[in-house]
């Protein structure tokens, strides 16, 4: 689901999108090969662009694939990109793919999500994570936000708690900026709503003894069995996608940052 944005035709969306990105009419056109007189009579109705016109400008302009359905259907062409469900046969090598990286970062944590957080598939490092969560926060559809933000959740368990919640909320509100997507700004408006827990964190990254620890960047502190492990995590998603489903998927594997982490991991394994 989008916003909607007001006028008709695929002249105002357009606009919307170059304003989001901060473009002017001029270097749209000399991204786009075009001319600003053009992209003026495009965005005012005045000319109707072509198909590939639209998907310079959208590609240009870096609209998600979902939203370039929208400008193509605005524009009265027909969608060029499908939105095939992951359960479908024609994914399977995608499945197969992502279940195989998921079981080989392991002991590691690693899970795949989708463009509102419901989490897809996720390995046993995930699962040591929640071990011991209450059944309804672990209530399927599972939402990796949710279940880190919610105060019943991960939460109590996050050492540094602000520092990451507000990592979290910041990354929403970059993708809100990129995506129009209205499912996206309720599930922020509601875990940004959750009270800190009691005995939340002070907000700082520290090493066991309270020592500032030099990590190259922002970690998560997790307690885990009376143990802190400590991880930084990394997003992936994959280049040119030609489907919506496979655009918005992110895999987010969890790095072990320091050598206790590691070691404790490692212990786990068979």
């Amino acid at each position: 689901m989008t916003t909607a944005v007001s006028g008709t035709g695929v002249g105002p969306l357009l606009r919307h999108w170059r304003e989001e990105r901060r473009i002017s009419q001029l270097e749209l056109a000399l991204r786009a090969g075009s001319s600003a007189r053009h992209i003026s009579f495009v965005e005012t109705g005045r000319s109707r662009p072509s198909e590939e016109m639209v998907l310079r400008l959208a590609e240009h302009l870096d609209v998600p694939v979902r939203e370039r359905n929208s400008l193509l259907l605005a524009a009265g062409y027909a969608p060029r990109y499908a939105e095939t469900p992951l359960g479908d046969p024609a994914m399977e090598a995608l499945r197969e793919g992502m279940e195989r990286l998921l079981q080989g970062y392991e002991p590691y944590p690693a899970l795949v999500v989708d463009g509102t957080y419901h989490v897809l598939a996720a390995n046993r490092g995930i699962a040591m994570l929640l071990d011991g969560l209450p059944e309804h926060v672990l209530a399927p559809p599972l939402n990796a936000m949710r279940i880190t933000l919610h105060p019943e959740g991960l939460a109590p368990r996050i050492r540094n708690l602000p520092e990451w919640r507000g990592h979290l909320l910041e990354q929403m509100e970059r993708q809100i900026a990129l995506a129009r997507s209205d499912a996206l700004r309720r599930l922020y408006d509601e875990v940004a709503a959750y009270p800190l827990p009691a005995g939340a964190g002070d907000g700082r990254s520290v090493a066991a003894g309270g020592a500032p620890y030099p990590y190259f960047a922002l970690p998560l502190l997790i307690e885990h069995e009376g143990r802190t492990l400590s991880f930084v995590s990394s997003i992936s998603t994959f280049n040119t996608p030609l489907d919506v489903t496979v655009a918005e998927l992110a895999i987010e594997t969890f790095l072990p940052a320091d050598p206790a982490t590691v070691k404790y991991l490692r212990s786990l394994t068979p």
